[in-house]
């Protein structure tokens, strides 16, 4: 175990900048203090910038799909000291792999003290009562309507629900398109939610080797050539030489979801919203 639970001030010690103020479960970072600590994380380690972030932030979850780095991070989590238990939140889009879903039910036993908390698209069990909702192939017709109902609106309901101020993802700089630039921290712009990307500068066979030194459980399509899963359309294995994420949305000038790119549906969140409130 790294120290850095014992010292994890000493990276608020290192700048006179206010760290954070609340405001409800609201974290509010200034841009000051944010570029520091971005400045200050680099050069940390993902453990080390897990367990200070644990320290640091009040209301902390892990956002997961299982992907391999998600799996590290939920891995590292569990041999924290006791008392450390951070809960996960899976966005089951109704549109999983089986052996994803295999995975989560894995990942559970073998994790019983991290709560996997699951989260559907709304008013929906299946994914026949999806398509009788939404129509079918929704993702072919109305690509963009397909994500906010089945991982947008999900993933900030599930904020709003368990009162998230913070969450791990498990991105990476090294799986390419508009993840090239990531920060260790940065503010999601709709909800105010804090990211913490601990292994951003990680590369995938650091990943790998993590996975397999640990005999952590993971998902059987990678050994099938998938190197990112995600819903059973529109994934597919990658060939040879591709970038990690190149067998997601083949073909498409695509490479996020939309969970990390909400200001693209503010309009559908507000609605959304309202509808709510109303």
């Amino acid at each position: 175990m790294s120290t850095s639970i014992k010292n994890q001030n000493s990276i608020q010690e290192e700048s006179k900048l206010k760290p954070y103020s609340l405001v409800g479960n609201s974290v509010i970072l200034s841009e000051e203090y944010l570029d520091h600590l971005n400045k200050t994380l680099i050069e940390k380690t993902p453990q080390e910038i897990i367990e200070w972030s644990i320290e640091t932030f009040p209301n902390l979850f892990q956002t997961t799909a299982f992907g391999l780095t998600g799996l590290v991070t939920v891995d590292i989590l569990s041999k924290l000291p006791k008392g450390f238990k951070i809960e996960l939140i899976f966005i089951d889009t109704l549109h999983h792999f089986p052996q994803t879903l295999d995975l989560v039910s894995k990942i559970q036993s073998r994790y019983p003290n991290n709560k996997i908390n699951i989260y559907k698209p709304l008013d929906c069990n299946n994914e026949f009562e999806f398509s009788q909702k939404h129509g079918e192939s929704l993702w072919e017709t109305n690509d963009e309507k397909y994500d906010y109902y089945a991982k947008v609106e999900p993933t900030q309901r599930s904020y709003r629900d368990l009162k998230v101020s913070a969450v791990f993802t498990g991105r990476r700089r090294s799986q390419g398109g508009a993840r090239n630039s990531l920060p260790i921290i940065e503010i999601e712009e709709s909800s105010g939610i804090i990211k913490i990307n601990p292994f951003a500068n990680w590369s995938f066979q650091q990943v790998l080797e993590y996975i397999k030194n640990n005999n952590v459980p993971y998902n059987e399509l990678l050994d099938l050539g998938y190197r990112s899963v995600g819903d059973y359309h529109s994934t597919l294995p990658v060939k040879e030489g591709e970038d990690e994420r190149a067998g997601r949305w083949k073909g498409q000038n695509k490479t996020e979801c939309g969970i990390h790119e909400t200001s693209k549906f503010a309009k559908y969140l507000k609605e959304s919203n309202s509808t709510r409130v109303e």
